[in-house]
């Protein structure tokens, strides 16, 4: 499955107009300190953000399974992105009443979100600078003369 996250800048500001298969939309900004207008999340925010969400949804869609009820999930992700290498510090917490035997399985299953896994078996990036097709120059030929 693949999906595309197209920005589009939007000029004389650091705003970013996303759109997430082609169906989704969200604005990323910069804060006021660097230049942006703090009117969203920074790019490097959302990295965290998906990571969160993901690890909550996929223990969530796991319980519906079997039934188990969780409860609220709360998901904290602390990214410290100045890190080599980058780190995250996942917190979890689970509203429901649980034995250890449904805690021991969910610690496997929140590990297995699909983002943590694809941070974990390595990114590859292939990148491509396109510039858009020009329409040929066309040049204006004044004719004179009297018909």
């Amino acid at each position: 499955m693949s999906l595309t996250a197209t920005a589009r800048s939007i000029p004389g500001t650091l705003r970013q107009k996303v759109v997430i298969d082609g169906q989704h939309h969200l604005i990323t900004d910069e804060p006021q300190r660097l230049g942006g207008d703090g009117s969203g999340p920074a790019p490097h925010e959302l990295f965290p953000a998906a990571l969160a969400a993901c690890v909550s949804t996929t223990l969530v869609m796991y319980a519906r399974t079997k039934a188990w009820e969780l409860g609220e999930v709360t998901v904290e992700v602390n990214y410290d992105n100045r890190s080599t290498p980058r780190r995250f510090e996942i917190v979890i917490q689970l509203g429901g009443d649980l034995n250890e035997a449904q805690l021991d399985r969910l610690e496997k299953v929140a590990r297995s979100c699909p983002l943590r896994r694809s941070i974990e078996t390595g990114i590859e990036f292939v990148e491509h600078f396109e510039r858009p097709e020009r329409p040929a120059t066309r040049r204006l030929v004044a004719t004179g003369g009297a018909s």
